[in-house]
């Protein structure tokens, strides 16, 4: 058994990272089984290099220690672009110019799990079309085309399970509620569900635990893993945690960090208990079903 924990270095954690982190490292030791720490640090215009000393700094304060050395995504890149040539050679992506804006103001743009479903406005395009904007240099996201994908792959399911009773269940994936979803964005060398799906892969994971928020998620990776011929891991979607006002905690709404628990000089060995217990800071509760 191999999980993982894999936070960007866009800011410093807070509790429900730790929250996580912690269930994901105990799930493996319980079960002899080994905990993988790894840095998603392609993302050029928000990642530093202090946030990683930071995140190392706040997961070992709180008591969480993983195996191995700590997997860097910047250090793969050459794998994902093998990746993204064998989607290519197999006709399932094409290139996308549009702007977040013009996928806004389009009003055949339905919304799907993960936002305003992609129109396919550049999926039109021709080939030609494509490759003279290309070669201009015109600045441009790689999507995959859904339904040839999906017809190149057939039906495909996944083995989602729970940390309390540990039963797995069959879900079928359905990976074309989400469109044509991108894999290569403008600003990053791949999207989220093309790197994590294969780095999951790369470093043998075999159990994927995180929050309810990448349920939807799952569909689209299960995908990928089939058209790449790479192994499925068992899913462990947990609730997240929500403040005062029922959003999710998020770095950029200043959640509690554990950074800032540290400084009021909180116990981490109670912390870590408290979580473990499902106890959390006033204010800090479990998302509703």
């Amino acid at each position: 058994m191999v999980t993982r924990f894999a936070p960007s270095p866009t800011g410093r954690l807070h509790i429900g990272h730790g929250w996580s982190a912690l269930r994901a490292m105990d799930f493996a030791r319980a079960r002899g089984g080994a905990f993988r720490l790894r840095i998603e640090d392609i993302d050029g215009t928000r990642s530093r290099p202090e946030h990683v000393e930071g995140i190392v700094e706040d997961l070992r304060w709180i008591g969480v220690e993983w195996d191995g050395e700590i997997a860097f995504q910047s250090a793969r890149l050459a794998h994902y672009d093998a990746a993204l040539a064998r989607l290519q050679d197999m006709r399932l992506l094409y290139p996308c110019f549009c702007t977040r804006a013009d996928i806004a103001a389009s009003a055949s743009a339905p919304h799907g799990p993960e936002g305003p479903i992609y129109p396919g406005t550049c999926r039109g395009l021709s080939k030609d079309q494509q490759a003279r904007r290309v070669a201009a240099g015109q600045t441009h996201a790689w999507r995959i085309d859904m339904a040839r994908a999906v017809e190149r792959a057939g039906a495909l399911r996944w083995q989602a399970s729970s940390l309390e009773c540990g039963d797995t269940q069959w879900v079928e994936a359905k990976p074309l509620l989400a469109g044509d979803v991108v894999l290569a964005r403008k600003d990053a060398p791949a999207s989220y569900h093309l790197s994590c799906t294969l780095d999951d892969a790369a470093m043998g994971v075999t159990h994927v635990l995180r929050g309810d928020d990448l349920r939807a998620a799952t569909d689209i990776h299960r995908l990928i893993q089939a058209l790449l011929d790479l192994p499925s891991p068992i899913y462990i979607h947990h609730p997240l945690l929500v403040g005062p006002d029922g959003r999710r905690l998020a770095k950029r709404d200043g959640s509690i960090a554990l950074a800032d628990l540290r400084a009021q000089g909180v116990d981490p060995k109670r912390l870590a208990d408290d979580l473990r217990h499902a106890r959390f800071p006033i204010g800090i509760s479990l998302a509703s079903a």
